[in-house]
C-alpha cells in the first residue's frame, strides 16, 4: 500500500498513515480505500488481538478530508453517498471486535477527529502542536462521518455543540479534562503508551468510556425537557451571533438532536442527508471557495528569492508590536523587541508573559513552553543587537516623520541585505522610504489587530521593492500562519482604502440622523461581525480621523463628499474605548454593562440630538456599495492583483461576510448591471461618491462576471 504500513508483532498491528509527498495526512478516496483494506486484513487475522493507529507525519495525525473532493460532487446525492460510505467504514471500526487505540500527535481535525472518535481509546501527546477541532462549520458544512453522533455521546451534548458550532480548537489537557481523549503523554512515549494500553485491552470486547460530566450536565441530558433546553439555548446563541445567515449551525443541532432522540442509526442517516444539503448550498460554495483561495495564498510567488531569516527586530512594544512579536516567536524566530527605553520594552515583554501564563492556566501550553517563548524575546532600548537582524518590523504610531527617522536609524544598524517593513495601515510606503539608502529592501507588512487572532497579512510593495524582499517577507508571514496578499503602494493600500469610504458613509449616516444602535444592527444583520460604530470605538476615533485625513486627498480628486465628524469628535475628547469616551459607554471595574449602551453625548457633535429611522436595506446598500465600488477602483488601478486577493483581503481583514464570498463574488451574485444601476440611483440622491469605478461600468454594460 502507498499510504499505509502495518507492523505486526506480538499480537499487535501498528497501522502507520503517512501520505507521501504531503506535509499532512488528508483523507482521500485512495486513502479510505487502503484503510478499508487494512481493517479487512486485520479482521480476518486471528493472530492480531489489538490495533494501534498512528501517523508518520511530524506534527499531524490527520488534518481532515481533502477539500478537493468537493469538486467531484456534481449533483445532489453525491455528497450524501460520500458521507454514507465514510459512516459505514467508521462504524465498521467502531464495531470491530478487536480494540483500536488511536495514538495522536499533532493536528487532529475534521475527518481526522472522526477517525479518532471511531477508535476505542485515544492517547494524545501533550505537546502544543496537538489540537482537536471540527472546523467544518467554517466551510458552511457539518462533520459528515459520524462526528455529530459520536462526539456528543463521548463528551456530552453541550460541549459537543460548542466544539462543532464554533470550530474552535481543543488542546490536549483540555481534551483530557472533557473526556475527548483518555490519556495524555509526552510525544516520545506516545507509541509505547499506546502499545501498553492495546495489550491491556487485547482479548476483551471494547466498551464505551463513561462520559466526564457534572451532575447538572448529566441531569439535563437525562430528560427530554433538559435536552430541549440545551438545543434551544444553542439555537439562540447561533441566531444572536449570525442573524441566521449560516445554515450549517442549525443543521448540526438538528443532526445531534435526531441522533440523541432516535438513535445512532437515524442520526447517521440524518447527518448524511444534511451534509449533502449543505455541500450544495450557496453559503458553503462561497466559503469553500475562500478556503481554496487561502490555500493558494500559501504558495510564495518567489520561492527561489527567499533569504534566510534568523532573527527579527520589532520596533514598538505596544499592542501591535507585542502581537507581532508573539506570532514571530511562535513561528520559531527570535525577536529583539525595541522601544524608546527598557522600561517600555519590558512592559511589552511583561504583557506577553501574562498572555502565556493564561495559556498555561488553561493548559494550552506547558510552563516549559512559556519559558521557551519568553526566552526567545530580547527587550532593548538601542540598536546594539541589530547588526545580526535580517528583518525589522516597525510598529509605532502613524506618524510619517517618526517612521522616516526610525528607518534612517535602522538602515545604519542592520546588515546591507536587511529588510525594513512598516506596519502602517495607511501611510504610503514610498513616502516612508523617500530618503532611504536601500529602497529595494523596504516594504509594508500590514498586520491587523489583534495580531494573534486576525489571519490576514497585507504585504505592500513599492515600485522599488525587490522580489527578494517580497519573497522573504512573504515567507515570514507564512511561518506566522498568516494568509498573505501582496498589494501595490498607495494611500491606504487595499484594505484600509476600501474601509475608508465604508466608514465615511457611516459618519454621513450619523450626520443625517440615524441612531447609533440602528446603524450597527443593520450592518450586523447584513453579515458583518461588528457594526461600524463599535469598530470605530475599538480602533480609536483618533486613528479613524487620522486615516480619513490621509485618504481625503485621494477622494477629493473624485469630488467625493467626505465627513469631518471623526475629527470633530476627537477634538471634543472622544477617542473610543481607549479613553472610555466613544459611541458607546464603557465602565471601569468588575461590573460592566452586559449590553452596550449608546453614548448619546456624541449626538450633539454629529447631526444633533434629534434622531430618525432609516430603512435597514438602504443603510446596508449605501454602506456596502461604497466598499465594493472602492474595491473595483483598486482592481482597476492595480492596487490589488486579482478579484481573489481582493475578496480574501476584505473577508479576512475587514470581516466582509464570508457567506457572500467577498466584494467581487458579491458583485457577481447580484449582477454587475444591477450593482451599476444601484450606484446610479444612490449617486443621483447623494452625489459623486457613488460614481461607479471604470471597471464596474465596463462589466455592468457587458453584464460580465469577475469569476467566469
Amino acid at each position: 500500500m502507498k499510504n499505509f504500513s502495518i507492523d505486526q508483532k506480538e499480537g499487535l498491528a501498528i497501522i502507520t498513515l503517512d501520505q507521501p509527498g504531503e506535509k499532512v495526512n488528508k483523507l482521500t478516496a485512495e486513502i479510505l480505500g487502503e484503510f478499508k483494506e487494512c481493517i479487512q486484513n486485520i479482521e480476518g487475522d486471528k493472530s492480531i488481538r489489538a490495533v494501534i493507529l498512528i501517523s508518520g507525519k511530524k506534527d499531524n495525525f490527520i488534518a481532515g478530508a481533502d477539500i478537493r473532493i468537493f469538486s467531484t460532487f456534481k449533483q445532489r446525492g453525491d455528497a450524501e453517498k460520500f458521507s454514507r460510505e465514510g459512516n459505514e467504514f467508521l462504524s465498521r471500526i467502531a464495531n470491530l471486535s478487536k480494540p483500536v487505540v488511536a495514538a495522536i500527535h499533532g493536528s487532529c481535525m475534521g475527518g481526522g477527529l472522526e477517525v479518532a472518535l471511531a477508535c476505542h481509546y485515544r492517547i494524545a501527546s501533550v505537546e502544543s502542536q496537538t489540537k482537536f477541532s471540527f472546523p467544518e462549520v467554517n466551510l458552511g458544512l457539518l462533520p459528515g462521518a459520524g462526528g455529530t453522533q459520536r462526539l456528543p455521546r463521548l463528551i456530552g451534548i453541550p460541549k459537543a455543540l460548542d466544539m462543532m458550532l464554533t470550530g474552535k480548537s481543543v488542546f490536549p489537557r483540555q481534551a483530557l479534562k472533557m473526556g475527548l481523549v483518555d490519556e495524555i503523554i509526552h510525544q516520545k512515549g506516545l507509541l509505547e503508551a499506546a502499545k501498553t494500553q492495546a495489550r491491556s485491552m487485547a482479548g476483551s470486547k471494547p466498551h464505551p468510556v463513561k462520559k466526564k460530566q457534572s451532575l447538572v450536565e448529566s441531569l439535563l441530558e437525562m430528560t427530554a425537557s433538559g435536552r430541549k433546553m440545551i438545543y434551544s439555548k444553542a439555537r439562540n446563541k447561533v441566531i444572536a451571533k449570525t442573524y441566521g445567515h449560516y445554515p450549517a449551525p442549525f443543521k448540526i443541532i438538528q443532526c445531534v438532536r435526531s441522533g440523541m432522540e432516535k438513535g445512532m442509526k437515524a442520526g447517521l442517516e440524518e447527518e448524511s442527508r444534511q451534509f449533502d444539503h449543505l455541500a450544495f448550498s450557496p453559503e458553503s460554495k462561497m466559503m469553500v471557495g475562500l478556503f481554496f483561495a487561502m490555500q493558494e495564498a500559501k504558495k510564495n510567488p518567489w520561492p527561489s528569492k527567499v533569504q534566510k531569516t534568523g532573527k527579527v527586530g520589532v520596533l514598538g512594544a505596544g499592542l501591535m508590536g507585542s502581537g507581532i512579536t508573539d506570532v514571530t516567536v511562535q513561528a520559531g524566530l527570535p525577536v529583539v523587541l525595541k522601544d524608546r527605553d527598557l522600561a517600555t520594552a519590558g512592559k511589552g515583554l511583561k504583557g506577553l508573559w501574562k498572555g502565556y501564563e493564561k495559556k498555561v492556566a488553561k493548559k494550552i501550553i506547558s510552563p516549559f513552553e512559556r519559558d521557551r517563548l519568553i526566552g526567545m524575546i530580547t527587550p532593548a532600548d538601542d540598536y546594539s543587537e541589530f547588526n545580526k537582524i535580517d528583518l525589522v518590523i516597525e510598529a509605532v504610531f502613524e506618524d510619517l516623520k517618526l517612521k522616516q527617522s526610525l528607518l534612517a536609524e535602522v538602515e545604519n544598524a542592520i546588515p546591507k541585505q536587511g529588510i525594513f517593513a512598516s506596519n502602517t495601515s495607511s501611510l504610503p510606503i514610498s513616502e516612508i522610504a523617500k530618503k532611504a539608502k536601500r529602497p529595494a529592501n523596504i516594504l509594508g507588512m500590514h498586520y491587523f489587530s489583534p495580531v494573534q487572532k486576525m489571519p490576514l497579512l497585507e504585504i505592500v510593495r513599492t515600485k522599488k521593492t525587490s522580489e527578494q524582499a517580497l519573497a522573504t517577507a512573504y515567507d515570514v508571514g507564512l511561518k506566522q500562519k498568516k494568509t498573505v496578499i501582496v498589494v501595490s503602494d498607495g494611500p491606504g493600500f487595499y484594505t484600509t482604502r476600501i474601509l475608508a469610504p465604508y466608514m465615511n458613509e457611516a459618519m454621513l449616516l450619523l450626520e443625517e440622523g440615524i441612531k447609533i444602535e440602528d446603524l450597527d444592527r443593520s450592518m450586523k444583520e447584513f453579515g458583518f461581525p461588528v457594526g461600524p460604530a463599535v469598530l470605530m470605538d475599538e480602533v480609536g476615533l483618533d486613528v479613524g480621523a487620522h486615516i480619513a485625513e490621509i485618504m481625503s486627498g485621494l477622494f477629493a480628486k473624485r469630488k467625493h463628499g467626505t465627513s469631518t465628524s471623526a475629527k470633530t469628535l476627537v477634538d471634543a475628547g472622544f477617542k473610543g474605548r481607549k479613553n472610555k469616551m466613544g459611541f458607546y459607554l464603557y465602565e471601569e471595574g468588575l461590573f460592566k454593562r452586559k449590553n452596550k449602551e449608546v453614548n448619546e453625548d456624541v449626538y450633539q457633535y454629529i447631526g444633533g440630538k434629534a434622531r430618525k429611522d432609516f430603512e435597514a436595506n438602504e443603510v446596508q446598500e449605501r454602506m456596502v456599495l461604497t466598499m465594493i465600488n472602492e474595491a473595483a477602483h483598486c482592481l482597476s488601478e492595480g492596487i490589488v492583483a486579482s478579484p481573489q486577493d481582493a475578496d480574501l483581503g476584505a473577508v479576512l481583514g475587514l470581516g466582509f461576510p464570508p457567506f457572500l464570498g467577498g466584494p467581487f463574488h458579491y458583485i457577481d451574485q447580484i449582477g454587475p448591471a444591477v450593482i451599476l444601476e444601484k450606484l446610479h440611483t444612490y449617486g443621483r440622491k447623494h452625489g459623486n461618491r457613488f460614481d461607479a469605478a471604470p471597471i464596474l461600468k465596463d462589466y455592468g454594460k457587458k453584464n460580465r462576471k469577475f469569476y467566469e
